[in-house]
């Protein structure tokens, strides 16, 4: 039986940095290798936090290239020409497969692997699963480790009676009696998934996850071939303070772009910083965040605005020429304070989304962010 691998992609963003961080602490007995998809249009900032990162991990993290290049070119750009020059975006996200994806599943290849994915407990999406039965996904920081495709396996209604038996073997009496009414509710459309699994896993995270593993045993998932899984007992819920706080705590620091810089704009004051790792044309940004990349890093502002021709921009509606007209900046980080201020406005609301949101983060790329 191949021995199975355990990875952990880095982006350059906090949430993968924290994750590392946290697995090396937390769990030092796993031997998790630690790679990075490498698209040669990362910010030096992002380059800066990996090597602090392979510092404290005391480990190489890999760099993933989809293509050899030469140093008159990079990845992204060999890709571009092979799409002639039809510049990636939300509906044809070219570069996520292209740069991210397959190189990721290429270094894989058909080892059995656990990839480990810090999507944070205060997130309402799921990160990347491979579609490859070799590869399983995990996320640490939420209170339900396992990927949507477990948890549909799981709790199929095909199943019920295998659950049951695994929870009759860990739990006695009242509890019992309450947990298999829950298991023997077959799943409909007033009692779904996600329901069905939140109400177990407020039994006991631990419990559930020992079920899931012994569930996992009867498969051919990687995870399935382990005589033990150290996070079966893991019921952490890690939030973005948390990420911030081991970050911070570890000595490697949040990474620089994260850093609000000061601007003013007819006597108001404002704030702006970059909300996410990936290349520094990266089209998920917003408006207000061209312009710190304009003011900020405005070599790299150049390329991007090389790379819009032949009627291809970064933007649906607007070019990054448009973009940074001093009349067109001014509207942009007016608005970015009004924003800003509506949020503030909302930090009281009852409503737990308009708290948990960062700006930003409600637009992310689940796939690029591995």
């Amino acid at each position: 039986m191949s021995k199975i691998r355990h990875i952990l992609g880095i982006s350059g963003g906090k949430d993968s940095a924290a994750l590392a961080i946290y697995m090396r602490e937390k769990y030092p007995n796993l031997d998790i290798d630690y790679y990075m998809s490498d698209t040669e249009s990362e910010l030096e900032e992002t380059n800066n936090l990996i090597e602090k990162l392979e510092g404290y991990l005391g480990k190489k993290i890999k760099k993933i290239k989809a293509a050899d290049t030469s140093e008159h070119t990079t990845v992204f750009d060999h890709f571009l020409k092979l799409y002639r020059s039809f510049l990636p975006s939300s509906q044809a996200r070219w570069c996520t497969k292209k740069l991210k994806l397959e190189p990721f599943e290429t270094e894989i290849g058909s080892r059995p692997t656990i990839s480990y994915v810090g999507i944070r407990g205060d997130e309402q999406r799921e990160g990347y699963v491979s579609v490859k039965s070799n590869i399983q996904t995990i996320f640490p920081f939420r209170r339900n480790i396992w990927s949507l495709d477990v948890i549909n396996k799981v709790l199929h209604n095909n199943n019920i009676n295998k659950i049951k038996n695994y929870y009759e073997k860990y739990v006695t009496g009242k509890k019992l009696i309450e947990i298999l009414e829950i298991v023997e509710t077959p799943l409909s459309k007033h009692f779904f998934y996600s329901k069905k699994m939140n109400t177990l896993l407020d039994f006991g995270v631990a419990l559930f996850n020992k079920v899931v593993f012994d569930f996992l045993k009867t498969t051919d998932s990687p995870i399935g071939k382990l005589d033990k899984f150290p996070l079966i007992d893991n019921e952490d819920l890690l939030v973005r303070n948390d990420i911030f706080n081991i970050l911070k705590d570890s000595g490697v620091g949040v990474p620089a772009y994260y850093k609000k810089i000061e601007y003013e704009i007819n006597g108001k004051k404002g704030t702006y910083s970059r909300t996410r790792s990936g290349c520094y044309f990266c089209f998920y940004q917003q408006k207000i965040e061209w312009i710190w990349l304009y003011e900020q890093h405005p070599n790299l502002f150049k390329k991007a605005m090389k790379y819009e021709k032949d009627g291809y921009t970064w933007m649906d509606n607007e070019s990054l020429t448009d973009i940074i007209k001093p009349k067109r900046i001014e509207k942009i980080k007016e608005n970015h304070i009004k924003k800003t201020e509506r949020k503030l406005q909302k930090i009281k609301s009852p409503f737990l989304i308009d708290n948990l949101i960062e700006e930003g983060e409600e637009n992310l790329c689940v796939n690029c962010f591995i």
